[in-house]
């Protein structure tokens, strides 16, 4: 799979170990949320290593019907070379929460890139949470993910992205020392209709991410797409104000995103636990003004 982004032109060259793409490194991940009585089911499960699911559990207790998937990988993390393709539906009615078992390790590279792609598609009263655990980039690592969303006007997707600046405590630390991170998401109504294109590119080797105006003194950023219909995401919106906390070292805030298409939420900080904290905050405002249904404490070991 070829990426065409300008940003990875110099990182054309194959690795020495496994080829692009081969044997172990075309990842792929496809699965299906369905509605049956009165919860929801996952109803189609395709997975290829290191890619992983097992089977939903019915462990939130705000949200019974809820299925909550955990995406494992069998790798010790990604490497140079690897691709991954993801594919998320839920049907008309349904619900799911898709999460990863731990954060994703972008291993040190000194050869190709890694290219993620995510198809996620909502149909009528769909409702998805996809939160996966923190992205943790190595030096000199280099990831490129592209998002495609498709969801219709009356579904929601509650999506968030959290990015570390990297392996901050390992020896002297890689404070912001991988090569490129570049996020794209795209969402569209299903009939091609645009809402929006975002797209954030971070190149640490030729701009600074610590200057002001950029990250500065925070080490840590997520950033939550909620697309939902406009009388649910108004109200949301009245209720995050911009919050920026120098004391515990965390700023916060939502704007609205074009063509009525929902909220963007975005924290800095520095450290994960705070970030975490943040997004949860934010889902426990959204799942209730749109489901009707709480978000249950934390785990106390989370």
């Amino acid at each position: 799979m070829k990426v065409l982004a300008p940003e990875l032109d110099l990182y054309q060259d194959e690795p020495r170990q496994l080829p692009t793409g081969g044997l172990g490194k075309d990842a792929l991940l496809r699965l299906r949320f369905e509605a049956r009585h009165d919860r929801s089911i996952l109803s189609f499960m395709e997975r290829r290593a290191p890619l992983l699911v097992q089977k939903a559990l019915y462990c939130d207790e705000g949200m019974p019907g809820l299925p909550v998937v955990y995406i494992i990988s069998t790798s010790g993390g990604v490497l140079q070379g690897d691709r991954y393709a993801m594919e998320f539906s839920v049907g008309p009615g349904a619900c799911g929460h898709i999460t990863t078992q731990a954060s994703t390790k972008i291993h040190e590279m000194d050869a190709n890139y890694v290219a993620q792609t995510q198809d996620i598609t909502l149909d009528d009263g769909a409702y998805l949470e996809y939160l996966p655990e923190s992205i943790i980039p190595f030096r000199h690592s280099r990831f490129h993910t592209f998002t495609r969303i498709r969801l219709a006007a009356t579904a929601t997707l509650f999506y968030a992205e959290t990015l570390t600046g990297g392996r901050l405590y390992y020896r002297d630390g890689e404070k912001f020392q991988f090569d490129v991170f570049s996020s794209t998401v795209n969402a569209e109504r299903p009939d091609g209709s645009k809402l929006f294109t975002e797209k954030y590119l971070l190149e640490p080797p030729g701009s600074s991410l610590s200057r002001l105006g950029i990250m500065g003194d925070f080490t840590m950023f997520g950033n939550v797409i909620l697309l939902t219909p406009p009388e649910h995401s108004d109200s949301i919106h009245l209720r995050v104000p911009a919050v920026w906390n120098k004391e515990q070292r965390w700023a916060a805030g939502a704007s609205r995103l074009p063509n009525n298409a929902g909220l963007i939420y975005r924290v800095l900080a520095t450290e994960s636990g705070i970030v975490r904290a943040k997004v949860r905050e934010f889902l426990s405002l959204a799942r209730p003004q749109i489901t009707g249904f709480e978000v249950p404490s934390e785990f106390p070991w989370r």
